[in-house]
């Protein structure tokens, strides 16, 4: 299941701090991988730029998490990076790396995994990731390279790649209003693609949740693609000579035409893959395309794009969107050249500005986006009118819904922690908020009442107290001294090692942190572990294992400062204590 869809949603959260089985596992990269291939083979309208992003990070993850048999033993790969801070690091440099391989945009790549994917950064991240990103553009680069016989010659940066424009990209200041309007236009189709997305996806959630009616959705929406396309090929004559337009980036298919010399344009938007209908869009001359084509094609293409975002299956949304921002871009080059015939109009520059508004209207980026488009088009010329028409896209959309992934992330009901305190709650204080009541553990632990607890609690670490009577006697939700935080990984570790002893034995020697970390990555439950009847009845030390100085506040500190601490040092825990540290 964690193969459908882009992936950047899901990878987003994991780096927020949320943990999703199955993930990063070696199944979900395969079923990833032959998804979106044989997604783009049957003709659905989507890309591949999402499920590269989350293939990245699967690969970035089993550096430290891989491991290899050997004489009956596992031969542990990288084992200095099985810690959950290094694995998270490797995701965000395996996020950029994706985008990097996708568009051949190191940079855009970085600044994607910044503005999009990790929520903490540091500034040895940085260097990390920029050099996966580097990394990642130059093996795909000598790979797509030697692909077509030019080993040597790397002249391929990119698996999407949107060409060099040949005409003179200049702007004049009194296009200013029609980006402005550009931007408003990319924010409301965006917000209606998310609204209608949004209600899809829930009804997806009701009613399609067998396997079955999985695959018959998706293969109800691939035989409307193609249906829907051959249908209008065939009604809609739109056949225009080839000679005068040979400059087309996509197919040129004589289909329905009654002449030797000419081409119907719908079958250069129709039939072909996404990246050449993009291009073309871009690159082909005035002409190419009749004004009611574009008009038939955009209303279908964005309701064929609504439909198959979402489907159980691997594919990405970012070339859709360009897509149909592209082609609203391209209309409206035509009544500028209309309204203002003075002006040097160039279609490929309205396409372009319209791509950018679009994909910056429904997923709400903005500096990685426009730094993508200049890295993919090899020209900073409309630098500045990206980075408004993005801005102005994204507080237009705003305005109406959240962003695509957000969204996504809001129906699956995974728990995101946002980057800023929610407004409006100084006088709300920790004492108003903490979760209660906390369970806890004595210094000193039966394992019968260890192995109870990590059946039935969700919690992933639990503080260490002193209490005054036997722990034995107690109850686990007791109250005392703060002495320390043991996580439920660790328990685990300890129970599966067997480290306890009868009460007033001399506990086992001490493990090592390699322990811990192999242990941890491998993801055991409770269930494995056998622990029998005897073992029940023997006792813990968890005061050589916990972590002694926990980060800790007061009962009366306000939730603006609580919220900047947990966010700000990426915390897991945060133990609120009174004045006598209970």
């Amino acid at each position: 299941p964690q193969a459908a869809g882009s992936g950047i949603p899901l990878i987003k959260a994991y780096l927020n701090g949320v943990r999703i089985p199955g993930l990063l596992r070696l199944r979900t990269l395969v079923a990833k991988a032959v998804g979106v291939i044989l997604s783009l083979l049957g003709g659905l309208l989507c890309g591949k730029e999402g499920p590269m992003v989350h293939s990245g990070s699967i690969v970035a993850a089993g550096f430290g998490r891989g491991r290899l048999p050997f004489c009956g033993k596992d031969c542990l790969l990288f084992e200095e990076l099985r810690s959950d801070h290094e694995v998270r690091d490797l995701v965000s440099g395996g996020a950029a790396a994706g985008v990097s391989a996708a568009f051949g945009a190191p940079v855009g790549g970085t600044l994607f995994s910044v503005e999009e994917a990790a929520s903490f950064w540091s500034n040895e991240l940085t260097w990390r990731v920029v050099f996966a990103a580097m990394t990642a553009t130059f093996f795909t680069n000598l790979f797509l390279s030697a692909a077509v016989g030019h080993f040597t010659q790397l002249s391929s940066p990119g698996l999407v790649r949107f060409d060099i424009f040949q005409e003179d990209m200049a702007f004049d200041l009194v296009e200013f209003p029609i980006f402005v309007l550009m931007g408003v236009v990319g924010g409301l189709v965006g917000a209606l693609f998310v609204i209608i997305n949004y209600k899809l996806t829930v009804f997806r959630y009701r009613y399609i949740r067998r396997k079955w009616m999985m695959v018959a959705e998706t293969a109800l929406v691939a035989m409307a693609t193609a249906g829907v396309g051959f249908v209008f090929i065939y009604t809609i004559n739109d056949c225009t000579d080839i000679e005068p337009y040979d400059h087309h980036h996509a197919i040129v298919a004589k289909v329905f035409c009654k002449g030797d010399n000419q081409h119907n344009s719908l079958t250069s938007l129709f039939l072909t893959t996404p990246e050449s209908t993009l291009k073309g869009l871009l690159h082909d001359k005035i002409g190419s395309y009749k004004v009611t084509t574009l008009l038939i094609f955009l209303v279908l293409y964005f309701l064929l794009s609504v439909w198959t975002y979402g489907l159980s299956i691997s594919s990405g949304v970012f070339i859709p969107s360009l897509t149909i921002g592209a082609i609203w871009g391209r209309l409206l080059g035509y009544g500028c050249m209309e309204i203002f015939p003075h002006l040097k109009n160039n279609l490929g520059k309205y396409a372009l500005l319209g791509a950018a508004s679009q994909l910056g209207g429904i997923v709400r980026t903005t500096i990685s986006i426009m730094v993508i488009l200049v890295e993919c088009t090899g020209d900073i010329t409309l630098g500045l009118p990206l980075m408004m028409v993005l801005i102005i896209s994204k507080w237009v959309g705003d305005f109406f819904s959240t962003g695509l992934y957000e969204m996504n992330i809001h129906v699956a009901g995974i728990p995101m922690l946002p980057s800023e305190p929610p407004p409006m709650f100084e006088d709300v204080k920790a004492s108003d908020i903490m979760s209660k009541p906390v369970v806890c553990l004595p210094t000193i632990c039966s394992v019968g009442k260890i192995v109870d607890l990590l059946k039935v609690e969700t919690s992933c670490g639990f503080p260490v107290v002193e209490v005054e009577n036997d722990s034995d006697s107690g109850s686990l939700e007791t109250y005392g001294k703060l002495k320390g935080l043991i996580l439920k990984s660790q328990l685990m570790v300890l129970l599966n090692f067997r480290i306890f002893a009868p009460d007033g034995a001399v506990q086992p020697r001490c493990l090592r942190s390699a322990k811990f970390r192999d242990f941890y990555s491998a993801q055991y439950k409770i269930s494995d572990l056998n622990i029998t009847a005897s073992d029940r009845q023997c006792v813990m030390d968890i005061t050589k294992y916990m972590a002694h100085n926990p980060f800790t506040v007061r009962i009366s500190c306000s939730l603006p400062r609580l919220f900047r601490l947990f966010r700000g040092l990426g915390l897991r825990h945060l133990i609120i204590v009174n004045d006598k540290n209970d």
